[in-house]
C-alpha cells in the first residue's frame, strides 16, 4: 500500500444557511460545535482523515473570506494544503480545482473527496472501509461513492440504485451503479426505499485524480474549459488571479449533478459504519440519540417542557438560560445572542422561511 499518493479533499465553503440563526455568513456551521462535541465539524473531518492519509496531504478547499478560520481551527495545516475560492460555486468547481492543483503536483494522486460536516462514530470501520475503496481504485479506473441503507425517505440526500440491490450490498464488494439520483422528493425517495434497491449516497468520493479529470472534461466542459492553462497556473504566482477569473464565470454546479448521474464509472461501496449529513436543523434532531420518553432534544439545562413532542431546543447559552415551552409538536425552538427562531421541524419549510433573511433590513442578523 503506497500511502504517499492519497490525498484528502475536505470541502469547507458552504454558508450553513440552513442552520441559521446559530450559523452565521461570518462563521458557517462548518466553524461550529453543533452538537456539542466539544470539537467543530471541520476539525473532526480532518482528523478522522489523518487516520488514513498523511498530514502533509490533506487539503482543504474553502471560501476566501474564511482563511483565517480555517488557519485558526486546523493551525497545522500547510498554507499550499489551504484552497481558497473567490465565489461559491458549488462542488464542481470546487472538485476541479482541488483535482487539478494534485495533477499538477502528483500525476498518479488518488483522492477522496468529503464534505466537512458529517458526523461519523465507528471511526476505526471507517478509516477500514476508506483504505478499502483506495486499494480497489488502485486498479480499476471508477468513480467511487460510498453508499448506505436508507432508513427514512430524507429529501436532503441522493439516492443510488446498484446492481444486484440490497442481496448484493451485502456481499461488501463495489457494486456498479444502475441509476444516481440527487435529492428527490419525499415521495419519491419513499418509493426508492421500497424497491429495497437504493441507497444513500453519502457525498463522500474517491477516485485517481486523472479518471475524475477525464469525466469532468466529457460531461462538464463548461466549467473544465475556464481552468484551461492550469498547468502552468496552479502553484505559480499568478494561480489566485487565474482562480478568481475562472471562478467568476463558472456554473454553479454539484459533482453530482454535473458527472455522477451521467457517468457510466460510478461504482458504489456498501458502507455499514455510522453516519449522518448534519446538513440541517432536522437531519441534527434525527441524529441526536439522547431524546427523552417524548422524543424531545432539549439542549439548555434547565428547561421546563410540558405537553410538547419530538422538539428540539437549543440555546446558544445552554448553561444560564431557563427555557419554558407548553403545547408544542415537531417544532424546533433555536436561541442565540440575538435571534430567536420558533418554526415546525421541516427542512422545506424552515428553507422557505427564512428566504426572508435576504431582505436589507435584516442584513446585520445574517
Amino acid at each position: 500500500m503506497n500511502r504517499n499518493n492519497r490525498y484528502c479533499v475536505i470541502m469547507a465553503g458552504g454558508s450553513g444557511t440552513r442552520f441559521w440563526p446559530l450559523s452565521r455568513v461570518a462563521k458557517p456551521k462548518q466553524f461550529l460545535d453543533v452538537a456539542d462535541t466539544g470539537k467543530t465539524f471541520i476539525r473532526q473531518t480532518y482528523e478522522r482523515f489523518l487516520k488514513v492519509v498523511p498530514q502533509e496531504n490533506i487539503l482543504i478547499v474553502s471560501a476566501d473570506r474564511y482563511r483565517d478560520l480555517v488557519k485558526e481551527q486546523i493551525p497545522e495545516l500547510e498554507d499550499r494544503n489551504l484552497l481558497l475560492e473567490p465565489y461559491a460555486r458549488n462542488t464542481a468547481p470546487c472538485i476541479a480545482y482541488a483535482t487539478y492543483t494534485l495533477l499538477q503536483r502528483d500525476p498518479d494522486a488518488r483522492m477522496v473527496v468529503a464534505p466537512s460536516d458529517h458526523f461519523i462514530t465507528d471511526e476505526d470501520l471507517f478509516s477500514k472501509t476508506i483504505s478499502y475503496a483506495f486499494d480497489y481504485i488502485d486498479g480499476n479506473d471508477v468513480l467511487m461513492t460510498f453508499g448506505l441503507v436508507p432508513t427514512r425517505p430524507d429529501s436532503n440526500y441522493g439516492y443510488i440504485q446498484a446492481v444486484g440491490g440490497r442481496e448484493a450490498f451485502r456481499s461488501e464488494v463495489p457494486l456498479q451503479v444502475k441509476t444516481f439520483t440527487e435529492k428527490p422528493d419525499k415521495e419519491l425517495a419513499q418509493v426508492f426505499i421500497n424497491t429495497g434497491e437504493f441507497f444513500w449516497n453519502s457525498g463522500i468520493f474517491i477516485w485517481k485524480a486523472q479518471t475524475i479529470r477525464e469525466e469532468m472534461e466529457k460531461h462538464l466542459p463548461e466549467v473544465t474549459r475556464l481552468f484551461n492553462g492550469w498547468e502552468r497556473a496552479i502553484g505559480s504566482r499568478i494561480e489566485e488571479e487565474f482562480i478568481a477569473r475562472a471562478f467568476t464565470d463558472c456554473t454553479n454546479i454539484s459533482i453530482d449533478y454535473g458527472v455522477m448521474e451521467k457517468t457510466d464509472r460510478a461504482w458504489i461501496y456498501p458502507a455499514k459504519f455510522d453516519w449522518q449529513d448534519i446538513g440541517t436543523w432536522e437531519s441534527l434532531y434525527n441524529f441526536i440519540p439522547d431524546k427523552d420518553r417524548n422524543g424531545n432534544v432539549i439542549g439548555p439545562e434547565k428547561a421546563l417542557i410540558e405537553e410538547s413532542r419530538d422538539i428540539l431546543v437549543i440555546t446558544a447559552d445552554r448553561k444560564k438560560k431557563m427555557v419554558a415551552i407548553k403545547g408544542l409538536e415537531d417544532y424546533m425552538v433555536i436561541d442565540t445572542d440575538d435571534a430567536l427562531v420558533i418554526c415546525p421541524k421541516d427542512d422545506k419549510m424552515f428553507k422557505d422561511f427564512i428566504s426572508g433573511i435576504a431582505m436589507p433590513e435584516f442584513e446585520k442578523y445574517r
